[in-house]
């Protein structure tokens, strides 16, 4: 049977979030700014347009959203490029799946320009029916109808599609738009795995095991 897949990238497909993270902290520090690090779980989902709206309205930085946007770019668009690379098991099991018959697809925070840069470079954008920037929907992975607008692009119901996140907010957020949702282990949500099972169906530690899920 045909399954439809919903891949979150950073922190999920690639191991790229503290590169994501990192260079959305340096734009608080430069500014001086103090943050709790409950932070990291807030801005993850938003991507850049969402986190340089959030920096404005909560820190009230004297800076344009325009700018903002470069600055984020700026200090992560090297890494995309060349350095980041696949989370262990990753691309063997994708092409595994893919293999199948299955659907997969794509939905992320980044945008384009690192998103697809990057897929290529590591040799899987093209295992993808689908690959979204929340860009692409003119919101962000914290509102539950971006989950239900990439089912109806998928041509499913929003319960026929397993979400895979490394992010709880993420994760419960496609939770409540109807999604079956797996929890991906990542260092950097470490604190939250068990969190992350009570609020998914499914928790994986090595993408491998993703093989294994039914649903």
């Amino acid at each position: 049977m045909k399954r439809t897949y919903l891949f979150d990238f950073d922190g999920t497909l690639v191991d790229s979030m503290p590169a994501y993270i990192g260079g959305m902290l340096k734009i608080l520090d430069g500014y001086n700014v103090k943050y709790e690090k409950e932070i990291v779980k807030i801005i993850t989902p938003l991507g850049f347009n969402g986190t340089a709206e959030y920096y404005l309205k909560t820190f009230g930085l004297k800076s344009t959203k325009a700018d903002l946007l470069k600055q984020m770019q700026d200090n992560m668009i090297d890494e995309y490029f060349y350095n980041i690379l696949p989370k262990e098991d990753v691309v063997q099991t994708l092409k595994r799946l893919k293999a199948q018959g299955h659907s997969l697809n794509v939905l992320t925070a980044s945008p384009h320009i690192t998103l697809d840069a990057c897929l290529k470079r590591i040799g899987i954008y093209d295992l993808f029916d689908n690959v979204w920037s929340c860009d692409d929907f003119s919101t962000t992975k914290a509102d539950p109808k971006i989950y239900q607008m990439s089912a109806e692009r998928l041509g499913v119901k929003a319960s026929d599609v397993l979400f895979l996140d490394d992010n709880l907010n993420a994760d419960k957020t496609a939770k409540i738009a109807g999604m079956k949702v797996c929890g991906v282990y990542d260092p950097t949500s470490k604190d939250y795995v068990e969190e992350m099972k009570k609020e998914t169906d499914f928790y994986i530690y090595n993408f491998k095991e993703l093989l294994d899920v039914e649903f």
